[in-house]
């Protein structure tokens, strides 16, 4: 995936609907979403933070917003995010994502879900909400996040997902809750690839790629097209060595009614770890529409799990997310596409080299290092 030039938050969120029935409108809403973002990015986590940073930061801010009133209260932050349509201020995200970024061939695109704990409210009966977002592991990017209907699951929130990103060329990794024919065809449809994680709960999909590998096995390979990858690691005395199988050529075996779009190999994972002593075997399997190249699946995978360290780690460490105590009506996701925002934008810049949580509070104190990262 490679960048192109940065696009403001005007051109992108300027055109948003704006919620507020009132009036009298004192604060402009591309000023309260340009505030909101820029305070994320230099650490604010609450209303009220980014009030305060509005506050410390008025003189700045006035050089690019009109701030006809001054800066808005943490009520009127609270307010009016939590009446701004979650949706739109998704696609807003999406269509700023897009101009900066374009995806290149091969690129692994892992999709996962993550609760927001604390987003729950008992006083309201509303369930904490989770997301699904969509990393691309290269460039270290969210390229979009859908929420998940309180009465549904993953399964539904991912096609929403799928539909609204630009996959060409890409590789789309999912665990097992993503092994679902229509979301393998709207990858197809994208003309992208897939490699999604099978669970035995898969049924008859799931024996008969189990019963092939050890067909496969038991001939030593023997009239399969295969290949195979290796890759052992050792780490504060924990050891892994992950051995990986990939056979091809096997749709009359396992697709005979040609259900699953595209699929043109499966994939085994035999991983061995030791802690202290105590040796654990795993093993896993895959289905993909890519041809036979087992260093190929390693290095997907491996990109995919990206995600927890890359994303959902940061958010929870670097932005607190799980702590977060925002929870009224559409702010809870509207929040999120903030982090996410901010999320972006630090990590696209390079002029720093350290942590996203260092970074925020470097934005925080320089003024010209936070222009380089909303600007350039």
């Amino acid at each position: 995936m490679k960048l192109k030039p940065k696009i403001t938050i005007a051109d992108h969120f300027s055109e948003m609907e704006d919620p507020r029935v009132e009036r009298s409108i004192q604060h402009k809403l591309i000023d309260i979403i340009t505030i909101a973002i820029c305070a994320v990015i230099c650490g604010a986590d609450t209303w009220v933070e980014i009030e305060i940073y509005g506050q410390a930061k008025h003189e700045w801010l006035k050089q690019f917003l009109e701030l006809p009133n001054g800066i808005p209260s943490h009520d009127t932050f609270a307010r009016v995010f939590s009446r701004l349509e979650p949706k739109e201020f998704q696609n807003c995200f999406l269509n700023w994502v897009k101009s900066i970024s374009k995806v290149v061939a091969k690129e692994v695109v892992a999709i996962d879900g993550k609760t927001l704990r604390h987003s729950y409210d008992n006083g309201g009966d509303k369930k904490a909400i989770h997301m699904v977002s969509a990393w691309a592991t290269e460039l270290i990017l969210v390229l979009g996040q859908v929420k998940v209907d309180e009465k549904s699951k993953e399964i539904t929130a991912i096609p929403e997902l799928l539909k609204v990103l630009s996959l060409r060329g890409c590789i789309v990794t999912i665990d097992a809750m993503g092994c679902q024919k229509e979301i393998v065809k709207l990858i197809a449809q994208q003309e992208a690839d897939y490699i999604i994680t099978l669970k035995k709960n898969q049924g008859s999909l799931y024996k008969r790629v189990e019963a092939l590998f050890s067909e496969a096995l038991r001939s030593k390979y023997q009239g399969f097209t295969h290949s195979t990858n290796r890759v052992s690691e050792s780490n504060h005395g924990r050891e892994e060595t992950r051995y990986y199988v990939m056979l091809s050529n096997i749709q009359n075996q396992i697709d005979p009614e040609g259900e699953w779009q595209n699929l043109q190999s499966i994939g085994r994972a035999d991983v061995m770890r030791t802690v202290k002593g105590k040796t654990k075997i795993e093993t896993r399997y895959f289905i993909s529409s890519l041809p036979n190249n087992a260093k190929l699946l390693t290095n997907s995978i491996r990109q995919h799990w990206a995600i927890e360290n890359s994303l959902h780690w940061v958010l929870d460490v670097a932005f607190r997310e799980d702590d977060s105590r925002i929870r009224k009506d559409n702010a809870p996701q509207n929040f999120a596409v903030l982090r996410h925002i901010a999320h972006s934008l630090l990590q696209q810049n390079k002029s720093v080299k350290t942590g996203i949580k260092n970074k925020r509070l470097k934005a925080g104190w320089d003024n010209d290092y936070l222009a380089k990262v909303l600007f350039r």
